[in-house]
């Protein structure tokens, strides 16, 4: 098996169907929200895994859940499920760069009226000491403005793009269903 071929492996066991998905969501299997808990697990096991490998994800039920109607839809849901997610995040990442432009927009018009009135005010005073300070302290003011803008369009973006592109190959990776004997569950 090539790199390129290569899948790795995130296993969940559930005694029933239902446990995969979200109780109170009316919908069917194909259309509901995945539990809390088997998400934070999927995902959590998904974190783990190189990023430069396929996912897929194995569902072990007992046989007799196997035979329940809709049972072929999980991956279905899975699938929707975490496109949505990535779709979701996408549009916070959206959101997040909005801030960040409208951010950069106030820090920069505040940078620059502080460089005038730093050059204002010192044609006014004589005193040299008193001109250093408030130059230099127009300068960090003006450059605090721009912290929260630099912080975003620096760092902030990376984890959301990074747990994107997570949702996105979980949305990818093949759901196969796969049986386990009750009876090896009990001893």
């Amino acid at each position: 098996m090539t790199s390129a071929d290569q899948r790795d492996l995130i296993e969940v066991r559930v005694d029933k169907v239902a446990q995969l998905f979200h109780t109170l969501d009316p919908f069917p299997f194909r259309e509901r929200d995945l539990d809390q808990d088997v998400e934070d697990y999927i995902v959590g096991w998904a974190r783990e895994l190189p990023r430069s490998d396929a996912i897929s994800i194995i569902v072990y039920l007992p046989e007799i859940e196997l035979q329940v109607g809709g049972v072929q839809d999980v991956g279905e849901a899975f699938r929707r499920y975490f496109a949505s997610r990535s779709v979701a995040i996408q549009h916070d990442l959206n959101e997040l760069f909005r801030i960040g432009r409208k951010s950069l927009a106030i820090g920069i018009a505040i940078l620059v009226g502080c460089f005038a009135s730093a050059h204002l005010v010192a044609g006014y005073l004589s005193d040299a000491s008193l001109k250093n300070i408030v130059g230099e302290s127009s300068l960090i003011l003006g450059w605090v403005a721009n912290w929260r803008p630099l912080e975003i369009f620096l760092y902030d973006w990376w984890p959301v793009a990074q747990r994107q592109r997570l949702y996105r190959r979980l949305a990818e990776a093949p759901v196969e269903l796969r049986p386990y004997s009750s009876r090896l569950a009990q001893g």
